[in-house]
């Protein structure tokens, strides 16, 4: 392969014009004087002030290298020192030059230039702009170098680099704990989530969407997102985090709180209002549950998401606020753009990035690290450490992964219980006793067997896990508590046939062929549901 040189002109270390010229070291020069590094050809990039210096830098090469070939470029940038000027004139003509990776390499040479010309040729190849390795030459150290001096050469690839490579993969670790709030969590897919989002988070200032039903995490993960980021330094230490759940604004209040308003906008608008957009800029707003934001806010919130700019309710003149964004939702928001309720270009805005987090019973190896946490929040807000002994751990955790566990609220749920159990522990250790009356208080709480209206409740819940928000209100309300007695049969069998003995256990004595499982099977397809996910899906 041919090897290729590409540098800037240095107008201080390259200069001289007399026959002295020769007896120091001029680095556009030494460059190709390496006897263990030869080029065929150099492109030597210059500014238009300093063209009668390059034309003379050519020629010493030819004489000193005449197997290189030299080629001259201008760049056009008036100040070597304006960072956005040199990057873009770089850029420009990394753009246009016919790199030839398969036939040629190429090094740039990073010894000449402003401090900001050399940063930027770095950021070009480290972005892979410049299909290239670094090369940076130096003066001699040794007489039998003489006035070509030496070189090195810098590979960005980190992979080779043993202790660099631990030192990132250690960087990595401690970003996951600290998006896990330092909980061990043991779930290969919910690891894998966090990885993603680690990713997403450190490379994309584009919005995030955290689905996933109530208690999954969202607010917290969005807060420990922010606080990543500032962390690594990609928002100010004194940049905002502003949270709002969408489902409580309404009307004029709605557009108040996101947008501001101006005095006088509405009846009640005695002083401007700032609004939560322009809180926000410079850092990060979470907006929970934007689902439940009624299709005028939207408009206006997908224009400025776009555009960075939105009127003020009553104003007359536009304000800017660039802010990132993360929003949550429990609800499928594709149901809802279909129902006319979401808007379609907003959803097509903010699903770049879109995280579903699983609920508690989608990741029962995570229940007892989680355990272990909410008891070690308890001990820092309490002041007093609260623990199990070895019975009561043990029947809670076998309780917490039984299929009657519905957590409803997911990890809402599992810290209420622990502050329960951990305020009512005599002498603060949780027994057997304890536990008990808490397990009862669980069931009480997600069935309430006896009111109507909590009966109601469970089964709209246990049925969204399933079906959606959309799917359960589709359904006749004989049909929504027919399905949800089904599905609790189902989760209490160990398999198909069983629920199916147990469900069609007198008419099936009326039959010549027992056919169970088929008839089980049949009723749960009319609602589109199958037997594995019924029982995969055990928790709302």
């Amino acid at each position: 392969m041919k090897r290729i040189a590409i540098g800037l002109l240095g107008p201080t270390l390259d200069n001289g014009f007399g026959p002295e010229r020769w007896n120091k070291w001029r680095p556009s020069v030494a460059l190709c004087q390496q006897d263990d590094l030869a080029f065929d050809r150099f492109e030597l990039l210059h500014q238009l002030n300093f063209s009668k210096l390059a034309k003379l830098v050519c020629e010493d090469v030819r004489v000193a290298s005449p197997e290189t070939a030299i080629q001259l470029h201008e760049v056009r940038m008036r100040d070597p020192w304006d960072f956005e000027e040199v990057y873009g004139a770089l850029y420009d003509f990394a753009h246009v030059y016919p790199f030839d990776p398969e036939r040629e390499e190429y090094y740039v040479h990073i010894t000449t230039g402003t401090h900001v010309a050399q940063i930027c040729l770095f950021l070009l190849v480290e972005a892979h702009h410049i299909p290239a390795r670094l090369i940076q030459t130096r003066p001699a150290k040794r007489a039998a170098e003489g006035y070509r001096g030496g070189t090195s050469v810098i590979d960005l690839d980190l992979s080779k680099y043993d202790k660099l490579a631990a030192r990132f993969e250690r960087a990595v670790a401690d970003d996951l704990s600290f998006l896990k709030s330092g909980i061990a969590t043991r779930s290969p897919q919910f690891n894998r989530l966090i990885e993603q989002i680690e990713r997403v988070a450190l490379r994309s200032v584009e919005p995030v969407l955290l689905t996933g039903p109530t208690g999954s995490g969202k607010s917290r993960l969005a807060r420990r997102l922010y606080e990543l980021k500032k962390v690594r330094g990609l928002l100010q230490e004194a940049a905002p985090f502003v949270e709002v759940n969408c489902a409580t604004l309404r009307g004029d209040t709605a557009m108040s709180t996101l947008f501001g308003h101006r005095k006088g906008a509405f009846t009640g608008a005695v002083q401007d209002r700032e609004g939560l957009l322009r809180s926000a800029a410079g850092g990060l707003l979470f907006l929970d549950e934007i689902g439940e934001l009624g299709l005028d806010e939207q408009a206006l919130l997908l224009r400025a998401i776009e555009e960075r700019r939105f009127f003020p309710l009553g104003a007359d003149a536009e304000v800017e606020s660039d802010f990132q964004l993360v929003c949550g939702s429990n609800r499928d928001l594709r149901e809802a753009v279909a129902a006319g309720r979401f808007r379609a270009d907003l959803l097509a805005r903010i699903q770049l990035w879109t995280f579903r987090l699983p609920g508690l019973r989608e990741r029962p190896e995570d229940i007892e690290p989680n355990l272990d946490y909410e008891l070690d929040r308890f001990a820092q807000r309490s002041g007093r450490r609260v623990t199990f002994n070895k019975d009561a751990r043990a029947c809670f955790l076998a309780f917490a992964d039984s299929a009657g566990a519905l957590w409803q609220a997911n990890f809402r749920d599992l810290n209420s219980a622990v502050v329960r159990m951990a305020t009512l522990a005599p002498g603060g250790r949780i027994g057997s006793a304890t536990v008990a009356e808490e397990i009862e208080r669980l069931r009480e709480g997600w069935g309430r067997p006896g009111a109507a209206a909590g009966t109601a409740d469970a089964d709209t819940a246990l049925l969204t896990g399933l079906l959606g928000a959309e799917g359960v209100a589709a359904l006749d309300r004989f049909d929504r508590l027919q399905l949800a007695g089904v599905v609790r049969v189902c989760r209490n069998s160990p398999s198909l046939s069983a629920a199916g003995r147990e469900l069609f256990a007198a008419s099936r004595l009326q039959k010549a062929t027992a056919n169970d499982a088929d008839r089980l099977r049949k009723y749960l397809a009319r609602f589109s549901l199958a037997w594995g996910a019924v029982r995969a899906e055990r928790g709302p």
